[in-house]
């Protein structure tokens, strides 16, 4: 099977995430789960931050205002010329989660015009006050006529951090207890247009290093299943291979449809209008081709797919849940969770495909007796999507493989649960 998730998973077997310098330990003593979430998104937020030739705008979203430098950009994957970009620069205030992190996860909210991008870079503070340097982790727009979005690998000369994808890292035996975000916003030069960003925030994480995880009580929401539309990555096997080619590599942008289709927020069928008829749920192709990472080269980067979303149903971000009583509480709120899993052969009974390295469904519901009701994309068909797992197995297949990271995508109408210990 295709990978079909971020590389931060790619290097760890299926039962482990690395999250630091942390040992293994039985799941009955495991440490705590250490996770916050923290996002920018009024005036008054922009305002707390350093403003480099950009404004506020009415309504409190960050624009290009006077730009503070120019500097050429090539396209590693368009193969044309230089531009020249002209630049304003915002700067979030130090942030602390109240722990020593060692994963973060940024999000945004934006929107771009004519030939225009952002770029999203976080460096982490020490408890000695040592920093690493900015680290960029996206270059993004969210189409790709004039821009390829793009992730980024590696580190810099710090030595203490590191990019994975869409992940920023701490090195070995080194956490942070403080971080920033660096938002610069780009257009081209002699150009009017501007990014206009509405939110960014992070996701900050330190997570025990386990093999299994006993499982939660059944919370608030048994008996409740979401009425999520069913679609099949499966049935575009084949489709457009300079996106991924459909089938096993396009479990995230389904399952983002998926949620949007939930609260009829699809795109406008003008919008991928390029896609041919024939093709069965062409919003899917669509979403796909504007969430591929030309580096990563795939559609499974989990900010892209949430910038994406974002645009259609006003609010999205990528976060972590600590078990499956936190997602029962957004189910009974009425939002759908996106979970990330990885599981072996048999790990998770019911399931379509018998094992994967990183895959990406939709909890839309729990039985009576707290069972996880889901969409799953790797079903053949889209009236086959809908399954049940087993709760501890499916606990086991999520939290110690990809921390138990989700999607929160909601409108602007759809309010999240009372503040959860800090990772919403």
């Amino acid at each position: 099977m295709r990978l079909t998730l971020p590389r931060t998973l790619l290097a760890a077997a299926l039962t482990a995430v690395l999250t630091g310098p942390l040992l293994t330990v039985p799941a009955e003593a495991a440490p705590a789960r250490r996770i916050s979430y923290t996002e920018w998104s009024t005036r008054a937020d922009f305002r707390a931050g350093e403003m480099d030739g950009v404004r506020v705008a009415r309504g409190g979203a960050l624009r290009i205002g006077s730009p503070i430098g120019k500097d050429f950009y090539v396209d590693p994957h368009d193969g044309g010329p230089a531009k020249m970009y002209e630049y304003g620069r915002w700067t979030s205030p130090w942030s602390s989660p109240g722990f020593a992190l060692t994963e973060l996860v940024p999000s945004w909210d934006a929107r771009t015009r004519r030939d225009s991008w952002i770029q999203v870079a976080v460096r982490g503070r020490t408890a000695s006050g040592k920093e690493s340097t900015f680290d960029v982790i996206a270059r993004w727009a969210p189409g790709d006529r004039t821009f390829h979005r793009t992730s980024s690998q590696g580190s810099e000369d710090d030595d203490i951090a590191s990019v994975s994808t869409d992940t920023f890292r701490s090195d070995s035996g080194v956490a942070f207890t403080s971080w920033q975000v660096e938002l610069t916003l780009f257009r081209k030069a002699g150009t009017r247009g501007t990014p206009v960003v509405d939110t960014v925030g992070a996701m900050t994480s330190r997570l025990p290093d386990v093999s299994s995880v006993r499982t939660s009580r059944p919370g608030v929401a048994r008996g409740i299943t979401l009425d999520v539309p069913r679609y099949s990555q499966m049935i575009h096997e084949g489709d457009y291979q300079e996106f991924g080619g459909g089938g096993e590599a396009w479990c995230s942008p389904t399952s983002t449809s998926m949620v949007l289709g939930y609260y009829d927020r699809l795109p406008a069928r003008r919008q991928y209008a390029w896609v041919p008829s024939r093709h069965p749920n062409r919003f899917v192709d669509h979403a796909a081709r504007m969430t591929f990472d030309y580096e990563y080269d795939g559609t499974g980067n989990w900010p892209f797919n949430t910038a994406y979303a974002a645009q259609y149903a006003d609010h999205a971000f990528v976060t972590r849940l600590r078990n499956l009583r936190q997602a029962e509480r957004l189910i009974k709120a009425g939002i759908p969770v996106i979970a990330s899993v990885a599981f072996g052969p048999d790990e998770l009974d019911g399931a379509p495909i018998r094992s994967t390295n990183g895959h990406l469904m939709v909890i839309v519901g729990f039985t009576e007796t707290g069972d996880v009701v889901v969409n799953d994309p790797a079903a053949p068909r889209n009236r086959t999507v809908r399954r049940t797992y087993d709760r501890g197995q499916f606990e086991n297949a999520w939290l110690p493989t990809s921390g138990g990271l989700v999607y929160v995508i909601r409108t602007a109408d759809q309010e999240l649960p009372a503040r959860s210990p800090g990772n919403w």
